[in-house]
């Protein structure tokens, strides 16, 4: 049995039940290494004034609050005032709730259900399904039978709870000094007025609505009025070009569109509606007509005056959505019934549309927030995410909102109108739970510290990071120097594909080590698998693989089940296979080391290298391109292009400039490339197949270290490329 008590004498390593079944379900399987203890002494340090101890093993600890983590600092332990208060207190805790998760996960998961409004209880099965190939076709299901709906449960029942004075959203603008705020009363109006306009123009249940908006309040509003009446919303991030727009409106065909005029980011105003107008000309080019498309006046950006219409097809939001009726009824809807379609990056070139239901998605979404970011009734949480990728679905809107939070949604850009920005709208809102990507915490590091510590930052409570894994110095500094070596961070790893939280740390129930995304959440089975699918045990180093379902999982690829399968269940069958490597350590920490396949992830963003190739190779003098990812200091991922020109073609500054600006007019200006290598010709095997392995030591110069070229069909294609790597 684990012996973990916050803050005590005494921390486990590698004892206790074993998060991590083994074949035949054994919960109670465990790691190597036996019962030792870890004598930190933290009680008795903090009463001698000291705060960093050693056990046996030279693991240096600190406690939460009384002293800044240091590179000799392994272990960071939740302070006991902090874990005294925590939803989750102490491993003992933890195991308990997770034991009974993954034993009983019909019961466990019924009962966090049963804490939402449904109109109809599920069925008896609460979950079934498939997820074995071999056993036939995939599928996944949880509170079939069960009538609810997510808006409902967002608004109304936090209404009948006596929320509807409380805050739902406070709107941050981009210049500072515009905002605004909205009670959960006045967001469910806002919410019943679109849902009601998109009901008259003969938007239903099960149709598409696509969304293209920036971080307005009505970015929100509009997700929740689709789900209001069973719409599925898509939305596509506001940086998409037009082609990326285009390419998803023909393949979910929405019944409506909803965009507004323009949107300042920082000091860059951005045309969005120039960009929906060129992606609806592509697109009934392609044979599909949008009937209409609802554009929102964003005054502070762009009047009326200079945006551009085309009558009959586009409509002003203001015009139209305020002289509707502050009161709609609601679709109920099976728990099994789509949600929101939301697209993203693969390893090959067309986006990949992750089907979300309703109920399960419902339920994960609200317990993943709960219980990582140990929310409380007085808490307010800002999200520094985009509604456009997963993360504002399940932790800007859906998962916050179900347990009657308080949000802050932010329009402009971090460092706008100067670095300390963030850390400004923290203080006015005395934000509580900061939930943000390791990107922007590596770009604030490289302002300083001034920035930072000329605001006061006192109500932050609990840190989150999100997007990649965070790297160790940026953690400790995100610790110290935005937390004051207070705050506990939740390094999450989750997917867009997971709907919510799958490992990560639960603020008071044990130690943090910085970097490490620590332990599993509640029913989550993580296996760490070899090449050959085989399970490996105690310390090692693999792929990352799910095994069992979980409320929170996309339930098929829209319109490409067969690709689904393909893609996540094929290659190692009887198991999800999130496409991420992974180590876990004596302790039982998880550590992910990042993606295995094809897709780069910049910034939280995951790019795929398909889609960037296929835009460099749309310009007229690029033949050949291939593109990996490189390490980069603020990114976490860098993108690296390897280009091959027509012959003849001199390279030129100017050429690298078109060639950037060829990926940022397809894809969008977060897929631009940060270098553009010339290559005369990429290495490649007799049968084709060029040799990434190859390219990526390349692009990290670590030239010493590509091993056996003597395969390539022209093994001195590697020497030309080292030479021009500078150039």
């Amino acid at each position: 049995m684990i012996t973990v008590p916050a803050a005590s004498a005494y921390y486990y390593s590698s004892s206790c039940y074993n998060p991590h079944p083994n074949h035949n379900g054994d919960s109670k399987s465990k790691l190597p290494g036996g019962l030792y203890k870890i004598n930190v002494e933290a009680s008795s340090a903090s009463r001698r004034g000291k705060s960093r101890t050693q056990h046996h093993h030279q693991l240096n600890a600190l406690v939460l609050g009384q002293a800044p983590a240091s590179e000799q600092d392994d272990l960071c332990l939740p302070s006991h005032d902090f874990s005294s208060q925590a939803l989750v207190p102490s491993f003992h805790k933890y195991m308990d709730m997770y034991k009974r998760s993954v034993e009983d996960p019909a019961g466990f998961w019924s009962d966090i259900a049963a804490q939402f409004y449904w109109k109809s209880r599920w069925d008896p099965a609460v979950c079934s399904g498939n997820l074995d190939v071999r056993k036939g076709n995939v599928n996944i299901k949880w509170f079939e039978g069960g009538i609810t709906n997510i808006c409902y449960n967002c608004l109304d029942k936090n209404i009948e709870l006596g929320n509807g004075d409380k805050i739902a959203i406070y709107w941050e603008g981009n210049e500072p000094g515009a905002d605004a705020s909205l009670t959960y009363t006045q967001l469910l109006q806002r919410v019943c007025q679109l849902a009601n306009y998109l009901k008259d123009i003969g938007v239903r249940k099960g149709d598409a609505v696509l969304i293209y908006l920036p971080m307005l309040a009505e970015l929100p509003i509009a997700m929740l009025a689709c789900a209001r009446i069973g719409a599925v919303h898509s939305v596509v991030f506001a940086g998409f070009s037009a082609e990326s727009v285009a390419q998803r409106i023909n393949d979910c065909k929405p019944k409506v569109m909803i965009t507004c005029n323009a949107v300042m980011r920082g000091s860059k105003l951005i045309n969005l509606k120039q960009i929906v107008d060129a992606a609806l000309a592509e697109s009934s080019q392609h044979g599909f007509s949008l009937g209409v498309c609802l554009t929102y006046e964003n005054k502070p950006a762009m009047k009326r005056e200079a945006t551009g219409w085309q009558v009959g097809r586009d409509v002003w939001w203001q015009d139209v959505v305020p002289k509707y009726p502050t009161m709609s009824e609601v679709e109920w809807v099976d728990a099994e019934d789509p949600l929101f379609l939301l697209y993203t990056s693969g390893s090959t070139g067309k986006p990949k549309g992750v089907l979300h239901t309703t109920g399960g998605y419902m339920v994960y979404s609200a317990t993943t927030f709960k219980y990582a970011f140990d929310y409380k009734p007085e808490d307010v949480y800002w999200c520094t995410a985009d509604c456009g990728w997963i993360t504002g679905h399940s932790y800007v809107t859906y998962g916050p909102m179900l347990n009657g939070a308080t949000v802050v949604v932010f329009e402009g850009a971090p460092n706008y109108p100067d670095p300390g920005r963030s850390w400004a709208i923290v203080d006015k809102y005395k934000v509580t739970l900061l939930y943000t990507a390791p990107t922007l915490v590596r770009s604030l590091m490289r302002e300083g510290n001034e920035h930072v510590t000329r605001y006061s930052r006192k109500s932050l409570r609990v840190l989150g990071s999100v997007g990649e894994p965070i790297n160790p110095s940026a953690w400790r500094w995100f610790y110290n120097v935005i937390g004051d070596s207070r705050c506990p961070i939740s390094d999450t790893w989750w997917q867009t594909e997971t709907g919510g939280f799958m490992i990560t740390p639960l603020p008071g129930a044990w130690p943090q080590k910085p970097g490490s995304a620590t332990f599993p959440f509640f029913g989550i089975q993580p296996v760490i698998v070899d090449d050959k699918g085989n399970e490996l045990e105690g310390e090692c180093t693999g792929y990352l693989c799910i095994k069992g379902s979980w409320p929170g999982a996309f339930r098929t690829l829209y319109g490409d089940h067969e690709r689904y399968e393909t893609a996540y269940f094929k290659p190692f069958p009887g198991y999800y296979f999130s496409g991420d490597g992974c180590s876990r350590d004596k302790d039982g920490y998880y550590w992910l080391t990042g993606r295995v396949d094809d897709v780069i992830n910049v910034s939280g963003h995951r790019i795929g290298t398909a889609e960037v190739e296929s835009a460099l190779l749309s310009h007229y003098q690029c033949t050949e391109a291939a593109v990996v990812g490189v390490e980069h200091e603020v990114k976490g991922q860098g993108i690296y292009a390897f280009v091959t020109l027509a012959e003849g073609v001199p390279y030129s500054e100017e050429l690298r400039k078109s060639l950037i600006l060829a990926v940022r007019k397809q894809i969008g200006a977060f897929a631009a490339p940060d270098k553009i290598h010339w290559a005369p010709g990429l290495p490649k095997t007799r049968s084709g197949k060029i040799m990434r392995r190859i390219l990526r030591k390349i692009a990290s110069k670590q030239w010493d270290e590509l091993g056996d070229t003597s395969t390539l069909a022209e093994p001195n294609v590697v020497d030309q490329l080292i030479a021009l790597a500078d150039h």
